[in-house]
């Protein structure tokens, strides 16, 4: 009897344990959900990483750390459409940098969860004699957006202040006029209700030098390597004189140059994307979760010969 009444104490206690286990499980899960659950103040963190520049970039990133920001980031971004959309508002992002610096890398990165009527890529080629003997800012015009839509120029109007200043492509006296014209070009931009941000990405020579022999021995990547980019390592000191020139014409006020550290990829796609979401006062309105209605019941219907139609062969 005695043993029977040890074992039962015994069972008592553990069940004790197991329950005190248990509560103290369901209350850190609850506690991690609701922190989870928080929206994340970006304004906060940039104005944090801006005072603490130096400990920021010296700091590690996991991938696993990479793809939760990333994550989280896109997210925001789905919130920032949704306000331009209802709001009608007019975003215009300039992505402009040294070669292979990651300017495609991080518009992919912000495009891929956005829809493309609302937020579009404007990539625009070498222009055409018919565009070389119109307005410089002709061609780029179109491309604006209309109210409720944003543009992330992958390269723009500045192609005279770097490529055709370097190059030779554009005539002294239409590289002063530029000059001139740019800044008051955006102004005007601006004063019509376009919300004008531009990112310089800045890389190392070492770091450009790495991703241009990344690119020779990946096939899949070679396209990205033109002569263009080749001429930018012969003529990096002149690449360089005409950034700062570029500079210290248009930084101007209406529309400030912002500057990615872009030697680490992962970090500078989370830190422009941040950086932007940041400019733009926004709230959510995201839209509420639908209800799927019932699929209709198949009354009279009856599917032709599977046999009749032409499938795409299983090759996998």
């Amino acid at each position: 009897m005695a043993k029977k009444s040890k074992d039962k104490e015994e069972k008592k206690a553990a069940q004790a344990v197991e329950e005190t286990t248990a509560e103290k499980y369901k209350k850190e899960k609850k506690k991690s959900s609701k922190k989870s659950a928080e929206p994340i103040n970006l304004k906060k963190k940039v104005v944090e990483a801006e005072g603490q520049k130096e400990v920021g970039s010296k700091k590690k990133l996991s991938g696993k750390e990479y793809e939760e920001e990333l994550s989280k980031l896109q997210v925001e971004l789905v919130k920032l459409q949704e306000w331009i959309k209802q709001k009608g508002l007019k975003l215009v992002v300039l992505f402009e940098g040294r070669d292979a610096a990651g300017k495609g890398g991080t518009i992919k990165r912000i495009t891929e969860s956005l829809n493309p009527r609302i937020c579009r890529v404007a990539a625009l080629g070498t222009p055409t004699e018919k565009e070389k003997s119109q307005w410089y800012f002709q061609r780029y015009t179109p491309h604006l957006p209309a109210g409720g839509e944003m543009v992330l120029f992958d390269r723009s109007w500045y192609n005279r202040a770097g490529v055709e200043r370097v190059m030779g492509f554009c005539t002294e006296d239409e590289y002063r006029e530029y000059m001139r014209s740019c800044p008051e070009f955006e102004r005007m931009l601006v004063r019509c209700g376009i919300i004008l941000v531009k990112y310089w990405f800045s890389v190392s020579d070492e770091e450009q030098e790495r991703r241009f022999q990344c690119r020779i021995d990946d096939p899949t990547k070679r396209w990205k390597l033109s002569p263009m980019d080749l001429q930018s390592r012969a003529r990096w000191m002149e690449y360089s004189k005409a950034k700062d020139e570029m500079f210290a014409h248009t930084d101007i006020k209406q529309a400030p140059w912002y500057v990615v550290n872009a030697d680490n990829k992962k970090k500078a796609r989370l830190n422009c994307i941040s950086h932007l979401l940041s400019l733009i006062p926004y709230q959510d309105l995201t839209p509420e979760p639908i209800k799927l209605p019932p699929r209709q019941t198949n009354v009279g219907y009856v599917r032709p010969p599977i046999e009749e139609q032409t499938f795409v062969p299983e090759v996998y």
